[in-house]
């Protein structure tokens, strides 16, 4: 069939591009959708419902702790009355004021084990390491990818669960196989389960799953023979959607780790080496959108796929009434997408009108 984009909203938005390239869009199970963007000392957010409806002031702005450091992944909650930032020695809590809420201090991200820090909490050391952290659905959880020191000289990576009320401690998990250079989370809008993705560079990738019922915490890793990276979930399906590391193929699976469904690129002959990029994602329980950008090198040629939800099959290519889009694409999940462009600093929405009959 052939797939025609309509586009549904339009905006100038600088800094866009990691909301479709990064890790600055943070979806809720109730369907919102936010905006985190750095602008100079400051974090940005953006509610992309009133940003589309000609709202252009973000909805609340929160200084950032640390002016020095430019890394982590990090979380507003769901009321939007305080953001929780993912440091390279701490995790913060800061209210719309820029009042310290609570903070969580934790070992150095910095890759030099035992090097000294002045005490300065403004230090920023060497690396480009860090961790993320996620305020659960309901508020209530901040879960956070840390460094501990169990001893002098000693390093181990945890996954932390923490009162989002005070930052105590209530459950961690080891992450004995992890050298991180960086992570992010992903929240399953059952709100029971919480992705953990790590990024290690040329070591790979491992992704985690956990759940806490009560006092208990409980993880399972995905990662046997795996080398893949954690893209979406939907509260349409019960498991979550990865990409190999190397864009090889898509897959559907149990959140279990148990594949479902997986789908490799096509290629326009078979001298390409096609492949996937890790922004893909549901467009709604139905279907699922990806792109090649990365691999298809002529801006002209780079495409967009929409896929079957359930069996990865590919339905086709997306056509842009503007003219080929060589963005990455992020889907929101309720039947439309994101891509942006960088000349124009334009953020766009799309949504897809079909005419059967044809591929």
């Amino acid at each position: 069939m052939s797939i025609t984009a309509q586009l549904r909203d339009s905006v100038r938005l600088p800094g866009g591009r990691a909301l479709v390239n990064g890790f600055a869009l943070e979806s809720r199970g109730d369907g919102s959708c936010r905006a985190l963007l750095r602008n100079g000392h400051e974090l940005e957010v953006y509610d992309l419902r009133e940003l589309f409806a000609g709202e252009r002031a973000p909805s609340v702005v929160f200084p950032l702790p640390w002016p020095g450091w430019d890394y982590g992944v990090h979380s507003v909650s769901p009321d939007g009355t305080f953001a929780v930032f993912s440091g390279q020695r701490a995790v913060r809590a800061v209210g719309a004021g820029g009042e310290t809420v609570w903070e969580y201090r934790h070992g150095c991200w910095g890759p030099e084990l035992g090097h000294p820090h002045t005490g300065d909490e403004q230090q920023v050391c060497r690396g480009l390491e860090h961790g993320s952290c996620r305020v659960s659905d309901d508020g209530r959880l901040v879960w956070a990818h840390v460094v501990a020191e169990p001893a002098p000289g000693e390093w181990q990576e945890r996954w932390v669960v923490l009162d989002a009320r005070d930052g105590r401690e209530l459950a961690w998990l080891p992450l004995v196989d992890s050298a991180a250079a960086g992570s992010h989370h992903l929240s399953h809008p059952d709100g029971v389960h919480m992705g953990l993705c790590i990024g290690m560079g040329q070591d790979g990738i491992l992704l985690h799953w956990a759940r806490r019922d009560g006092e208990k915490l409980t993880g399972w890793d995905v990662n046997e023979g795996l080398d893949r990276i954690l893209t979406d979930v939907h509260a349409g399906h019960p498991g979550f959607l990865t990409v190999e590391h190397y864009g090889a193929d898509l897959r559907l699976h149990a959140l279990d780790g148990t594949v479902i469904a997986e789908q490799e690129p096509e290629s326009a002959d078979e001298e390409d080496e096609t492949c996937w990029d890790y922004g893909c994602g549901f467009v709604d329980a139905d279907t699922v959108i990806a792109s090649t950008v990365e691999s298809d090198e002529d801006p002209e040629e780079a495409r967009h796929w929409l896929l079957d939800a359930r069996t990865l099959r590919i339905r086709g290519v997306v056509t842009y009434p503007t003219g080929p889009v060589d963005s990455y694409v992020r889907p929101l999940g309720d039947g439309t997408w994101l891509t942006y462009d960088d000349e124009s600093e334009t953020l766009n929405r799309w949504a897809q009108t079909v005419t059967p009959g044809t591929r």
